[in-house]
């Protein structure tokens, strides 16, 4: 059995970056702090599978374009 194991990570950064976007536009459009927003950016915290739909509706993009999964060995 493979002790691979899978790490799932944000791409809300990349996304933002690619709407040229803010932190601090996000963090208002949510009605989150810009420490939160910044928290997850970095990848520190994570949103909720919510917050995630959200963050992609804000952003018009498909929520599967905000997850970054890692193969770890």
């Amino acid at each position: 059995m493979s002790n691979n194991q899978q790490i799932v990570m944000n791409r809300i950064k990349v996304a933002l970056v690619e709407k040229q976007k803010t932190n601090r536009w996000l963090a208002e459009q949510m009605g989150k702090s810009e420490n939160t927003i910044s928290r997850w950016c970095s990848n520190k915290s994570q949103p909720s599978i919510a917050q995630l739909i959200t963050i992609a509706s804000l952003l018009n993009i498909d929520v599967k374009d905000l997850l970054e999964t890692t193969l770890v060995k």
